[in-house]
């Protein structure tokens, strides 16, 4: 299986704050892997980091093979190739100076692309996402939120990377719109053959496209394992509480809901021993002075716990 996006003991610090701490994760190719956790968790920031945006204050990211290098211009551009971000809010992520159309070919222009070929690219990436031509005059706060979704997904797409980070894709957008743009996202995929991260507070958006699932809390993956396995039976405690306040249509679904008790701690000063304890249900005296590894627990599930549920 080779590996498209791999992170190993990766810390990514802003300042004194230590926003992602000795995370490793690796991403095949092909795959869709869901990135969850509470606002603070680190998802965005390890999301970004895989794509070569922060530098790491430790550890190391490669992308398809090769080890990330900022310093460059030729490696940013091979890396504009191979990777791409989709923001959370396209809105403010593209200029508003520029028409549609500008934007679009934006991209082309930086990597220096042949214009005819680009153009072609862009126009089918468009006729598949059904956005018609005639609104590449326009200015993106001129069309509606779910297609000026779709043109920052062109955007991202029209240099063929094959990595990309959708850094919650179906925020702000009504529940028939997200179903259109996750069977879309699914059907690029199979068409381009792209590998996706995938960072949401959707857990039913998570559940309904990803083949793995992370599970983030004060910038550690304490859980990681098949989407399927880890929904139906989680192992660490924080996993259970997430998928406990996780709305559910299907009565047979529903868990009984775990409340935790208080905020996430700052990562300005994490708790020692287990990051979770002070608001772990379970916690024991071990969590409070231990800080626990991550365990194998076989079938591709990992967990950061001294006490995994059953």
């Amino acid at each position: 299986m080779t590996m498209l996006a791999e992170a190993r003991n990766l810390s990514i610090d802003f300042g004194p704050l230590r926003a992602v701490s000795d995370v490793s994760i690796a991403i095949a190719a092909g795959e869709t892997v869901g990135l969850v956790g509470e606002s603070g968790s680190g998802k965005t920031t390890l999301g970004k980091a895989l794509i070569g945006l922060y530098p790491p204050a430790t550890g190391e990211v490669a992308l398809a093979g090769r080890s990330l290098d900022r310093a460059a211009r030729r490696d940013r551009l091979w890396r504009g190739r191979t990777a791409q971000l989709m923001f959370q809010d396209p809105l403010s992520s593209l200029s508003p100076r520029l028409t549609l159309r500008s934007l679009l070919a934006e991209p082309g222009r930086i990597h220096g692309l042949e214009t005819k070929a680009y153009w072609a690219r862009v126009k089918h990436l468009l006729a598949a996402m059904a956005i018609p031509e005639s609104l590449l005059g326009k200015y993106p706060h001129q069309v509606s939120g779910g297609q000026v979704r779709r043109v920052a997904i062109a955007r991202a797409l029209a240099l063929e990377p094959r990595f990309v980070v959708a850094d919650e894709p179906t925020a702000g957008l009504d529940v028939s719109v997200q179903g259109d743009l996750l069977n879309l996202l699914a059907e690029l995929q199979s068409r381009l053959g792209l590998t996706y991260l995938v960072v949401s507070h959707n857990l039913n958006v998570v559940r309904k496209i990803t083949g793995r699932v992370a599970v983030m809390y004060l910038g550690e993956i304490v859980e990681e394992g098949p989407t399927r396995a880890l929904f139906a039976r989680p192992a660490h405690p924080y996993t259970a509480a997430l998928l406990s306040a996780n709305p559910q249509v299907d009565p047979g679904r529903r868990r009984e809901k775990i409340v935790l008790e208080g905020e996430i701690p700052s990562p300005l000063k994490p708790p020692s021993g287990c990051r979770f304890h002070t608001r772990c249900p379970k916690a024991e005296a071990r969590c409070r002075a231990e800080h626990p590894e991550a365990t194998d627990l076989g079938e591709g599930r990992r967990v950061r716990c001294h006490f995994p549920l059953a």
